[in-house]
């Protein structure tokens, strides 16, 4: 019987039940496969594309024109954070989730269907991270679980379909001005995403030319931004992350990106493709924060153990054990670096 998703792990107790959990581990084991499904193969590669690949591509599609739908009113002030137009855009998204999602897979709606609205970022705070990346993870999880998907598919998963969600991504993300989700990212890998480096790393594992410290290489970046997903992360970043002085001036990645930077120092890129899953496992799939979030439903089982809690939420979404002045929970609330860049390009000083 398919039920709503809903979220369990709210204490420390219950993230521990959920690490120890098969859900916990059918999670991780889905994401290395997708990975190794991608190792020495880039974006334009020839791979075996079955009719659903190219049904959910055309889903991203349908939720990339909702996004022209609504666009944003430019105000005379601009503000530095998050714009109200995105709430029109998740509610339609919301709304029709689930007749977007029922010629894929007419089965376990309710199911799919949270999960893929919850994708697109939070509604309510305006912002987007990697629990929403995650949330997009499980919608293809849930589909491989219903056997709409097999593994034959997992390249094209990544390469056609992970590839259009990052895509939709960035023209959400600079559309509506998304704040990262909690201050943490700005310090981390990217405001928003953890899985393109993830998945990206594999890609590179055996090029060739194109070793780790080739990021800091803007030419090659540029050259190979649309071949791997990599390095359309490290052209993103560089072209979004820029001073906020009147000549704009990009500052280096050791700046800006100081884990970027260290990880390009790397040997191979087969250690980084290994040392991204030990990353996850600790910064997303073990942080209470996100895992908070993480909804739980027939297809993804909660763990054994974790209780039905009585809780009440803050504006964040979060139960707080303890009172939180530091924004150590969420983050403290800070303007996208994207809101930065827009307001240079428009003129206007961005303080």
């Amino acid at each position: 019987m398919f039920i709503k998703p809903v979220r369990r792990v709210f204490t420390q107790d219950d993230l521990a039940k959920w690490i120890d959990s098969d859900t916990y581990k059918e999670v991780l084991d889905f994401i290395t496969q997708l990975q190794d499904s991608v190792i020495d193969k880039s974006n334009d590669d020839e791979v075996a594309t079955s009719p659903v690949i190219a049904k959910i591509t055309h889903l991203l599609d349908e939720v990339y024109q909702i996004i022209q739908h609504y666009p944003v009113k430019l105000e005379k002030d601009i503000s530095r954070f998050g714009k109200v137009e995105f709430r029109d855009f998740y509610d339609e998204v919301e709304s029709r989730a689930s007749d977007l999602i029922k010629p894929i897979c007419p089965t376990g709606l309710i199911e799919t269907s949270t999960y893929f609205a919850d994708s697109w970022g939070d509604r309510t705070r305006i912002d987007y991270g990697s629990g929403h990346e995650l949330n997009f993870i499980c919608f293809l999880l849930c589909l491989y679980r219903l056997d709409v998907v097999n593994q034959d598919d997992f390249p094209a998963i990544i390469l056609k379909v992970f590839t259009k969600y990052m895509s939709t991504m960035r023209s959400l993300q600079r559309t509506y001005w998304l704040e990262p989700a909690g201050s943490h990212g700005v310090w981390g890998l990217d405001d928003y995403h953890f899985l393109p480096f993830l998945f990206g790393a594999a890609q590179l594992c055996n090029h060739p030319h194109m070793k780790p410290k080739s990021i800091h290489n803007d030419e090659l970046v540029e050259m190979y931004r649309n071949k791997y997903i990599y390095m359309e992360c490290i052209d993103f970043i560089n072209n979004i992350k820029t001073s906020t002085n009147k000549q704009q001036e990009k500052l280096s990645l050791r700046w800006h990106s100081p884990m970027l930077d260290d990880i390009s120092a790397a040997k191979s890129w087969s250690k980084i493709k290994d040392g991204m899953i030990k990353m996850y496992k600790v910064e997303v799939l073990g942080k209470l924060p996100i895992i908070q979030h993480f909804m739980f439903g027939d297809i993804l089982k909660c763990p054994e153990g974790i209780p039905e809690h009585q809780h009440v939420e803050t504006d964040c979404g979060h139960v707080h054990d303890l009172a939180n002045t530091w924004g150590d929970c969420c983050g403290i609330k800070i303007p996208s670096a994207i809101a930065a860049s827009e307001s240079l390009k428009r003129g206007v000083p961005f303080d």
